[in-house]
């Protein structure tokens, strides 16, 4: 009965919230305890951090859809999180079982590790978990890279991460490497970027060494594969990593992927292989909040052993940068001509030095130059954007706006849909995801697109 209620639960939840909040939050999740006389629901989830996330977030979509479906007027909802496995020795981190995990077919369990040659070194040591920044942008892809190293193979394989140019991938895989090595240096870990992926590959056919290249890959317990969208268009790579990800995979190890874009819109990739990217979790990675970007700048300093004033921060956070790299690289130009200048680091000095380099001072992009610019080209007001009018035109209409915002502004999901006066997120992300495959489809449209970035940011320079 139980797992009726719960599977019935799960469609009205992805009805309402979208598939992708179903399959990253709640498919891991079972209705443990329903007291009939009490009534209250005891729901379980893999780990502290969902735990927590489920509370802040989904609480109320438990109350009104379970209450309903147990047919009761009123419910108490606990959430709880799995516990350790007693023999294990406490690593602070919380096991998931592996029948709770329901990605895909049932795979091979991994064998007791035996004492062998370890491949060298491929990890930055200084990317660490330690030092990643957590913001609203990036905590899911955070929160599942540190869930993964906690029994690799089991929970959230393959693991996919997503995101624009330089908003810390790379640094999560590195992460996820490093970690699992700190706790069991026997693993074989490799990182590896897909372009040299190809090289070895092309190296190993013009060696006559393919045997050995292959080989090499059935030996690592975790893979990692950075830039994945490089091996599109080249059919050979893609055959061997296809029987490499499989056989990998049947054996219970861990495979991850980076990429700059969602699995289905990598051009130039064999089906096969875009559904096996799509077997695990998918989690994207935004350009950061404001006071994401702030926190980063003040660790980023304090790695340094530098002292950066809350006005500095705000003040180099605020300017229109398009990724972390650009953000710390504007941090280590005011700390250097601050330091050979020897002039204490002010919010004036940072000016100076960054009006004078290469990426002037600009504006951020608001809605309301959004919005402006929508007018002008569909003669839609925010008036029509904000009602509840499902009207065709107006739709395609509104979700053009959520892709504008999303892409061009420095706004969360959260705040878009807020401004939008839609009831969540998972609009905001649909919405991207079509207005993104529509382009790719219609030339036409895509140049129009591009037409209304260009004036959007146009009127963001001069306004």
């Amino acid at each position: 009965m139980l797992e009726r209620v719960w599977q019935d639960f799960l469609q009205i939840a992805r009805e309402e919230e979208g598939s992708r909040v179903v399959e990253t939050w709640l498919k891991a999740v079972t209705l443990e305890r329903w007291d009939s006389l009490e009534q209250k629901v005891v729901l379980l989830a893999p780990n502290v951090f969902v735990k927590d996330w489920l509370h802040a977030h989904y609480i109320r979509l438990f109350e009104v859809h379970l209450s309903r479906l147990l047919n009761v007027s009123s419910l108490t909802v606990s959430v709880e999180s799995q516990k350790k496995e007693p023999e294990k020795k406490s690593t602070g981190l919380n096991i998931v079982p592996a029948r709770q995990v329901s990605y895909h077919p049932a795979r091979k369990v991994l064998k007791p590790l035996k004492k062998r040659d370890r491949s060298p070194v491929t990890l930055n040591a200084n990317y660490k978990f330690s030092t990643f920044v957590v913001g609203p942008s990036n905590s899911l892809a955070y929160a599942a890279a540190q869930a993964i190293t906690e029994k690799p193979g089991v929970l959230y394989n393959p693991f996919f991460i997503y995101s624009s140019s330089g908003l810390g991938k790379t640094h999560l895989l590195h992460a996820i490497g490093n970690q699992v090595k700190q706790h069991n240096p026997e693993r074989v870990v490799v990182y590896q970027s897909a372009d040299r992926f190809v090289n070895e590959f092309i190296n190993a056919i013009r060696f006559n060494k393919v045997h050995k290249f292959k080989e090499k890959y059935l030996e690592i317990d975790i893979l990692l594969i950075d830039d994945i969208q490089f091996i599109s268009n080249k059919e050979q790579t893609q055959e061997a990593f296809f029987h490499i990800f499989n056989s990998l995979y049947e054996a219970g190890k861990q495979i991850v992927f980076s990429s700059d874009t969602f699995p289905r819109n990598i051009s130039g990739l064999a089906e096969r292989i875009c559904s096996r990217l799509e077997w695990g979790l998918v989690a994207d990675m935004q350009i950061p909040s404001l006071e994401t970007r702030i926190a980063i700048l003040k660790k980023k300093a304090e790695a340094n052993r530098e002292a950066l004033s809350d006005d500095v921060a705000h003040f180099i956070s605020s300017r229109a940068l398009s990724n972390i790299r650009e953000l710390e690289g504007s941090l280590i130009r005011v700390m250097a001509f601050a330091s050979l200048t020897k002039q204490p680091m002010s919010v004036e000095l940072a000016k100076k030095v960054l009006v004078q380099s290469h990426h002037s001072d600009s504006v951020e992009v608001d809605f309301e130059r959004v919005v402006r610019v929508i007018s002008m080209n569909y003669s839609y007001s925010l008036t029509d954007l904000r009602s509840k009018s499902r009207n065709k035109e107006l739709t395609f209409v509104r979700q053009v706006s959520m892709y504008l915002m999303k892409k061009l502004t420095k706004k969360s999901l959260q705040e878009i849909g807020l401004y939008l006066q839609r009831k969540n997120h998972s609009t905001v992300l649909h919405a991207y995801d079509k207005i993104e495959d529509e382009a790719q489809s219609d030339e036409k449209f895509k140049l129009k697109l591009q037409r209304m970035e260009r004036k959007i940011m146009e009127q963001s320079c001069f306004i």
